[in-house]
């Protein structure tokens, strides 16, 4: 199972025909993905399920409908085990950008994070997960394929928001104001946060299935 993100809400890629009572389930192969996306943004539409019995085809057939942009971006720890947050249109974020072309999704990553934040000596630990959403620009939907790492650095210098990005701050957050910033963050970056830290409503909302 996938979620594609249009805003906060997860349109579902699944093997299941069925999900429940209150899902719309079309074929993937035959889902008019444009015309699905508007009808979420006017609220017309919630709870979607494409589905296809092989799970191998889901990302196949989903990249077939939008132009894809691969990124990389960074849950970035200190040794205070405090995360590091941009904020940015009025949401809490974790840095992130599109990867150039010839360069690894590891090393774009990381530039991405140094560019968006100032912070440096950055060390890749883990692979945490891909997270998938949907924007708009000039007037063309594209589906931007994230590629999410932990990351740990003992960098304690300056804080710099790379302002032409739109980044108005750049701030380190321990676990309790972490949890506190991620209810005016977005669904796609709550998934890759433990469940414990989450605020409660993001455990039983709509961006859970």
């Amino acid at each position: 199972m996938y979620k594609v993100f249009v805003n906060d809400i997860p349109i579902i890629l699944s093997t299941k025909k069925d999900l429940g009572e209150k899902y719309i389930s079309i074929p993937l192969k035959e889902a008019k993905f444009k015309r699905i996306i508007k009808k979420i943004n006017k609220g017309k539409l919630l709870y979607v399920n494409l589905y296809h019995d092989k799970k191998e085809k889901l990302l196949k057939h989903l990249f077939k409908k939008l132009p894809v942009v691969t990124a990389g971006g960074g849950l970035v720890l200190n040794p205070h085990n405090e995360v590091l947050f941009i904020y940015r249109n009025g949401r809490w974020d974790l840095p992130k950008g599109k990867v150039e072309k010839n360069e690894s999704i590891e090393t774009g990553a990381i530039r991405e994070v140094e560019e968006e934040t100032g912070v440096k000596n950055l060390r890749i630990t883990k692979f945490l997960q891909t997270t998938y959403h949907v924007f708009q620009r000039k007037g063309r939907y594209k589906l931007k394929v994230t590629y999410w790492y932990e990351m740990t650095t003992d960098y304690d210098g300056e804080l710099v928001p790379e302002e032409s990005e739109g980044i108005m701050k750049v701030k380190w957050k321990d676990m309790a104001k972490a949890q506190k910033a991620l209810k005016k963050s977005y669904a796609n970056i709550k998934l890759l946060f433990p469940e414990e830290i989450l605020p409660v409503h993001s455990k039983n909302g709509i961006s859970q299935v």
